[in-house]
């Protein structure tokens, strides 16, 4: 086998490749029967990078439904894997892992692939295009976005661009929680506003109504347009109207304070619309006519039952039969909709117009996780499959400053306002902060930590990186000297490290998109800034070891060429974050 020609795929991708022939050919062989499902088998560095370059577990996935030993068809393996140009050394490890070293050149016509694809280096096409709906924030329409709310908000767009990076068509939806009893106290607080506006001593808040200032220029526009015709006018004349005037108004804060995070919805699918377009009912029917819903009663609340508490018949949803404790109701005795069976209805909806749903929740949600999961798995999509439901995690962030606690917010009444931290430290520095940790895990927001220049807050070691490449193409430049690639066999082992780091970008696109976790990004960006820091640092101590020499202007050529490779995987890597890539620092 010949690896002159890999049609523009990235290392791994051909490998990958290549693996598959040397199957199909032990397959044509006959050492290995036909139609073994491959899906399980990885090519990856292996962990200890001492064992070489590459790693495949094929051997001990298909040994045991082939009918063969690990090691007997490893070596059938080897065999067939030595014989491609870029392999220098095929060994068999353990119980029949496969660890293969490269030639030196295989490692530089991967440098050349990073600057031929540039911007496009790690775009995947294994999405073939599904459409996957990622629902984020939908936060309820009552004020400004919080803290609590940035971190998901972050992950839910971060998430989106990588599955479209990765060859997936990307919904990205607000689901506006405007039906329930929380906009109808929205309204309630915004007519207190109204009546001040228009002149009245209103006095405190009332305890349960938003105390927040964020109402006030809602009262105000209130009072321009309506006069005083609702000032002391029954309740059932202007709830409803002061409920749609400030849902929308809400709405614009929304908007306006995710638009400083670089974040914007595609779709706003309404709750109150839902229900009055009848969907839930729809859903409700569906469910009945598969068995999934039927009357009957719940069993009384375990531990002391309540003094009030009587046995009433209401719909309830089979999610038992999905792994949950109990059924669960999806109307309430008054015949209005469950929270549950109105999110039941809207993943219903969203079922029908993708491939693929994902939901981003806070944690506070976990309790309803396994009973809404249990109803998407009820449901199929527009090809009467189930439709694939991932439900993702986000720990709240507790902000500090210099290890404090921050105060809360006047004008947001019980918060810290999203725009306000925004505001201090910079979108990048917020969007990047808030994916240095896995989403299910607690984290802290230190005012003082997130803008500090040192090694150990990984968003300016990360944007140092790609400064500092730029900072060495500039003294390259004034010394007349640029980036090349006609000598880039001068470059040795220490710097052909980076290329094989840089080399794993496809791979863990791939796997983040996979796992839904682009957190796993922001890793790479990290250990990718460390290596190029740590190869930086050797020119301190060994002046051949620096970027620039000007007595090898050929090896300097080469050595800006990688340099500017570097650089462009971090802006690849931070473009896929929501993060502008910095120039100076």
């Amino acid at each position: 086998m010949n690896t002159a020609t890999r049609d523009n795929q990235t290392l791994y991708a051909a490998f990958t490749g290549h693996l598959n022939a040397a199957l199909d050919a032990l397959e044509a062989a006959g050492t290995l029967p036909g139609g073994l499902k491959r899906g399980a088998i990885t090519v990856e560095p292996p962990r200890d990078p001492s064992h070489g370059d590459l790693a495949t577990n094929a051997a001990m996935v298909l040994a045991k439904p082939a009918g063969m030993k690990p090691r007997d068809l490893a070596e059938a393996l080897v065999s067939e894997l030595a014989k491609l140009d870029a392999v220098t050394s095929a060994e068999i490890a353990g119980p029949g892992f496969i660890n293969l070293r490269l030639a030196p050149a295989t490692w530089i016509a991967e440098l050349r692939a990073i600057a031929d694809l540039g911007a496009d280096y790690g775009r995947s096409a294994m999405g073939g295009g599904s459409t996957v709906n990622v629902e984020y924030v939908s936060a309820n329409p009552t004020g400004p976005m919080h803290m609590g709310h940035c971190r998901g908000a972050v992950v839910g767009d971060a998430l989106a661009t990588l599955l479209e990076f990765a060859g997936h068509k990307v919904v990205k939806e607000y689901y506006v929680n405007d039906a329930g009893a929380q906009v109808q106290v929205l309204a309630r607080s915004v007519h207190i506003r109204y009546r001040e506006a228009l002149g009245e001593d209103v006095g405190a808040i009332p305890e349960g109504l938003y105390p927040g200032d964020y109402l006030v220029p809602v009262g105000k526009a209130l009072a321009e347009e309506f006069g005083d015709k609702y000032a002391h006018a029954p309740e059932s004349e202007w709830l409803a109207l002061f409920r749609e005037k400030a849902v929308a108004a809400m709405l614009v804060m929304i908007k306006d304070d995710l638009a400083l995070l670089g974040i914007e919805h595609e779709v706003f699918s309404s709750e109150a619309e839902l229900q009055a377009s009848g969907k839930p009912d729809e859903a409700e029917a569906w469910l009945r006519s598969k068995g999934l819903v039927y009357d009957g009663v719940l069993e009384a609340p375990k531990g002391k039952t309540p003094e009030d508490w009587e046995p009433v018949e209401l719909p309830l949803f089979r999610s038992t039969r999905f792994g949950d404790d109990q059924d669960r109701p999806i109307r309430k005795s008054d015949g209005t909709w469950t929270y549950f069976g109105a999110d039941l209805a809207y993943h219903y909806q969203k079922a029908q117009e993708a491939d693929a749903l994902v939901d981003i929740w806070g944690a506070d949600h976990a309790g309803t996780v396994k009973r809404i999961k249990a109803a998407v798995a009820a449901m199929t999509g527009a090809d009467g499959e189930p439709t694939p439901f991932e439900i993702k995690l986000v720990q709240m962030v507790q902000l500090l400053r210099d290890g404090e606690p921050v105060k809360m917010s006047k004008r947001a009444g019980t918060f810290v306002t999203l725009a306000d931290v925004v505001r201090e430290v910079g979108k990048d520095v917020v969007r990047f902060t808030m994916l240095t940790r896995k989403p299910e895990a607690q984290m802290d927001f230190d005012f003082a930590k997130v803008v500090e220049a040192s090694k150990d807050n990984p968003v300016f070691y990360v944007q140092y990186a790609h400064a500092r490449v730029h900072s060495t193409l500039r003294k390259a430049a004034a010394e007349g000297l640029t980036p090349a690639a006609d000598h880039l066999e001068l470059l040795g082992e220490e710097e052909l490290e980076l290329v094989k780091l840089a080399a794993q970008f496809p791979r863990i696109v791939e796997a983040a998109a996979a796992a839904r976790e682009p957190h796993r990004i922001a890793f790479f960006l990290g250990d990718l800034a460390a290596a190029f820091h740590g190869y930086w640092n050797l020119g301190n101590d060994r002046v051949e070891k620096r970027f620039i020499n000007l007595l090898d202007v050929n090896l300097t050529a080469a050595r800006l060429f990688l340099a500017v490779q570097i650089g462009q995987l971090v802006r690849n890597g931070l473009a896929l974050l929501g993060v502008e890539a910095v120039e100076e620092m």
